[in-house]
């Protein structure tokens, strides 16, 4: 007579999700990684300014600077992208670099409404990284 142990036919399905946690952690948090070298060394430092449709030009070196990632353990989701910045001006450059539209320009002293055109360099850098993606995951789980 054979005897099976019906346990050893299943899953362990706290180990499964153990494992599949740990990976999802490591994948994303390379991919996050990958997408922000990818926009850092898309924005060049220089003085004159980008074209639009091209990633914008670094002129202080702060939208370089604080460009991060983070892991979401509770959406198992990474967020990528600048910080905002504290100051009110500066602290929506870095939407409007990417998507465009109206914000406030200070010059010698004078606020003024100023339409910017997109300048996009966290679209097209996650779209460059985004192949890679499933070879990242392969052989992950083991």
């Amino acid at each position: 007579m054979i005897r099976v142990e019906i346990k050893q036919l299943f899953f362990d399905t706290k180990a499964v999700r153990s494992k599949l946690d740990s990976t999802t952690r490591r994948v994303l948090s390379k991919f996050g990684a990958f997408v922000r070298r990818t926009a850092r060394s898309s924005i060049r430092k220089r003085k004159r300014i980008s074209e639009p449709g091209s990633p914008p030009s670094s002129h202080t070196g702060l939208l370089k600077k604080f460009i991060f990632f983070g892991y979401d353990p509770a959406k198992r989701s990474v967020v990528i992208g600048p910080e905002r910045l504290s100051q009110k001006e500066r602290g929506e450059a870095p939407h409007l670099l990417e998507y465009g539209g109206t914000g406030t320009v200070e010059r010698r002293g004078k606020r003024r409404r100023a339409k910017v055109r997109a300048r996009p360099f966290m679209g097209p850098a996650f779209e460059k990284e985004q192949p890679q993606l499933p070879a990242l995951w392969r052989g992950g789980i083991k």
